[in-house]
């Protein structure tokens, strides 16, 4: 089994260095992180590194740690949360020993000399408690800063338990990590507090979206608009939900301004949009996903292809 694979790899190596992907959201650190802490806690020896761009509104859940290349030398390199290599933060993934990936997204770029992929779990967090519930038996042990992590991110990627995605098995898992010491109150406030210069550019959004017969709606964010927002790119993942509760709204864009390309955030609560996605070097779930263009006039591809989407879309 692939679960016997990772123990076996984590078993082998001193060093062992975690990324997941780029714009990290909570599962991206919760899975990271906690299988982090899951690892340390079990092999107190072990020398375990978190690694990737930081998010300033995910600071609450974990710091990552600052390493040289060197230590790369020998080591065991897991990915979580990343569906295709470009999506991975910080290429130095490639330097280590060996690679395992650990995923709940399509599998459209199966990199790694180890892989689990659950396309069924609703988080890769859920997935990392998986292997926790099998490797226990040899030994592995939860702490309660893991059990945090991944209740957290389980919470994120599933909308507060909102989304299709969370199963019996999902609420099964969530009831067994509350059982551990930690703040909920404080948990659900750090993903879901927002500051106010985030709240005035979901006013904005909310004023300026627009909405066409088929039901798919589209908001520009231009670096101009953000710095008036006092918005960093990296932050922006705090407002791409924000018109998921208009009635007609099949599914939407939110083009995002950035220093070399254009961001595309794409969401959806009926099309599939992570075609679309990989049509502009990008992926994810059907209903969310992420990509990029060049320039400004790029868009208005994605534009008529969501909006095509949205026209042959049979369902509600």
């Amino acid at each position: 089994m692939t679960f016997d694979k990772i123990i076996q790899a984590i078993n082998d190596h001193n060093t062992i260095i975690i990324h997941r992907h780029v714009r990290p959201d909570p599962d991206a650190y919760g899975s990271q992180v906690g299988l982090c802490e899951l690892i340390k806690q079990t092999y107190p020896d072990k020398h375990v590194y978190v690694v990737g761009e930081e998010d300033p509104s995910l600071r609450f859940l974990a710091r990552m740690d600052t390493i040289d290349d060197s230590v790369y030398h020998g080591a065991l390199v897991i990915v979580c949360d990343t569906a295709n290599t470009e999506r991975i933060d910080n290429e130095r993934y490639k330097k280590g020993e060996l690679l395992i990936k650990i995923d709940h997204h399509p599998n459209v770029d199966p990199y790694g000399d180890v892989m689990w992929v659950d396309t069924g779990a609703s988080s890769t967090s859920e997935i990392v408690y998986d292997f926790y519930l099998y490797a226990k038996e040899k030994g592995y042990q939860l702490n309660d800063e893991a059990a945090r992590l991944l209740y957290g991110g389980i919470v994120g990627d599933t909308g507060r338990f909102l989304f299709p995605s969370a199963t019996k098995k999902t609420f099964q898992y969530a009831a067994e990590l509350v059982t551990y010491n930690f703040d909920r109150t404080a948990l659900y406030d750090g993903i879901y507090r927002i500051d106010d210069n985030v709240a005035r550019l979901k006013g904005y959004i909310l004023q300026n979206f627009t909405l066409t017969p088929s039901g798919m709606s589209t908001i520009k964010l231009s670096k101009e608009l953000l710095n008036e927002y006092h918005m960093k790119p990296i932050e922006t993942s705090q407002i791409v939900g924000v018109l998921g509760d208009i009635a007609g709204i099949k599914a939407w864009v939110i083009f995002i301004e950035e220093d070399d390309l254009i961001r595309v955030r794409l969401r959806s609560k009926g099309p599939i949009v992570n075609t679309i996605a990989a049509k502009y070097d990008g992926g994810g779930h059907p209903m969310a996903a992420g990509a990029s263009v060049a320039k400004w006039e790029d868009t208005e591809q994605v534009i008529q292809d969501l909006d095509e989407a949205c026209r042959n879309y049979q369902g509600k």
